[in-house]
């Protein structure tokens, strides 16, 4: 499959796991500090992409496991709400890995959250900024911006999660409940 680049997602995940590789050189090379601050990021659109993917970083002598704290998994956020996601976000931790999530929303932690490290979100904001500001706040026209509204989003977000999930019915999950 060609993506509008014209390249393949194959050609996409070779020049992500290069760039990354060049990267934490220079920063070998340049920094002051040990640790490169640049996250990997695995690519890919089918569940064999994703672990072609990490077998590409593996071949390229990147220890995703065992030597970072987060590893990004791309291309997921318009389609997270999704079971293929989710299968994809199951199988990556099974393989040890801390994963991060990009841009995921509240449906997207409910199915999958419970394999992921770190996520991010702007769907905060974004709410925020259609809104007046929250009672008190002052200085701005909106909360978009402001630690008071994402905060009070974070509560609501992990309230939502924290409760009682419903079991994907795969051999593992039925394993973890015995």
């Amino acid at each position: 499959m060609l993506a509008k680049t014209g390249l393949t997602v194959q050609d996409h995940q070779r020049r992500t796991v290069d760039n990354f590789v060049r990267v934490a050189e220079l920063w070998q090379e340049r920094g002051d500090h040990p640790e490169c601050p640049v996250m990997p990021v695995i690519q890919g659109w089918s569940l064999d992409d994703y672990v072609r993917c990490v077998s590409y970083y593996e071949a390229a002598g990147v220890r995703l496991a065992e030597d970072y704290p987060v590893v990004g998994v791309g291309s997921v956020c318009r389609r997270q709400g999704t079971a293929e996601i989710s299968e994809i976000f199951r199988v990556l931790a099974q393989m040890d890995l801390p994963l991060h999530g990009f841009g995921v929303k509240t449906a997207g932690l409910g199915l999958y959250g419970r394999w992921l490290t770190t996520a991010d979100s702007m769907a905060w904001s974004y709410q925020a900024r259609r809104n007046p500001p929250l009672p008190g706040c002052s200085g701005h026209k909106n909360c978009a911006n402001c630690m008071r509204y994402a905060l009070a989003w974070r509560d609501r977000v992990l309230a939502t999660v924290d409760g009682p999930q419903q079991l994907d019915l795969t051999f593992d999950d039925l394993e973890d409940a015995a």
